[in-house]
């Protein structure tokens, strides 16, 4: 009897990896070994991340990079990697390393080489940028700052809810680094977007998203336009960043599955 294929899911900024609960129990009952560990210093609850921040800040995307990688080396299989965000950034990494099996990175970061830098996702990280200092902090959003950086494509009543269950602060750290990306040769931005070998990748994007508006996710395709392996995109249209999390996440959830299905995963 085969074992069940790990599924890996990362979270981004400003979410505690217990908002992907139902997307860990709908892959659990499709036959997968669903997990969604959290960043490096995440306590394990929204509340206790709340209460202590200063054990979320500092933490750079190469940490988190090595933290993942850590969870992956214990495992007996290569796992599917499922990463929003900036989940979806280290997702990208971990696959072009050739850690996993194939990855979903779903309003992923930019990565560098990503130049389209739209108004809306500076207005929607300036709560961490307008004070240098946020780059070894850890910062929370307001409520109406997540309704604009996720949930301006659903009702306020809704955003407010999912702000008030999922959110925590968010280290500075890897905003700085990605922002910096295109002027570091050596940046923990980069990913291996040549690379031929590697599983395959599906990315995802919300037409209504601020913080990672469809352009940044269109423009990162293109980086792998030198790789031969499999490279899709899927578009939601009418979805803003809280794609993962809002009452609409199990269409994304089920599209995830089901290219993962035709790449026979």
């Amino acid at each position: 009897m085969t074992s069940p294929t790990p599924v890996i899911f990362i979270h981004g900024l400003w979410l505690h990896a217990t908002s992907w609960t139902p997307w860990t129990e709908l892959f659990g009952q499709e036959g997968y070994a669903a997990s969604a560990p959290g960043w490096p210093g995440d306590p394990d609850t929204v509340q206790d991340a709340r209460d202590n921040p200063e054990s979320i800040a500092d933490h750079g995307i190469d940490d988190v990079v090595e933290h993942y990688t850590a969870i992956i080396r214990k495992l007996d299989t290569a796992p599917i990697l499922i990463g929003h965000s900036f989940g979806g950034m280290i997702a990208q990494k971990l696959l072009g390393q050739d850690l996993a099996a194939a990855a979903v990175a779903i309003d992923a970061a930019q990565i560098k080489g990503v130049l389209p830098l739209p108004l809306s996702a500076l207005r929607a990280t300036l709560p961490v940028f307008k004070n240098p200092a946020n780059k070894h902090r850890a910062v929370s959003l307001t409520a109406e700052q997540f309704r604009f950086a996720f949930g301006n494509a659903i009702p306020e009543a809704e955003s407010d809810a999912l702000y008030e269950r999922w959110t925590i602060p968010a280290p500075g750290k890897p905003l700085f680094e990605a922002a910096a990306a295109n002027f570091n040769p050596h940046s923990p931005a980069k990913v291996d977007t040549a690379n031929a070998l590697r599983g395959p990748l599906l990315l995802m994007t919300g037409g209504k998203d601020h913080t990672v508006p469809e352009a940044v996710t269109r423009a990162t395709l293109k980086q792998y336009r030198h790789s031969d392996a499999v490279t899709d995109i899927t578009d939601f249209p009418g979805k803003g960043h809280s794609l993962t999390i809002d009452a609409g996440w199990r269409e994304v959830a089920e599209s995830a599955l089901t290219w993962l299905r035709r790449q026979s995963l």
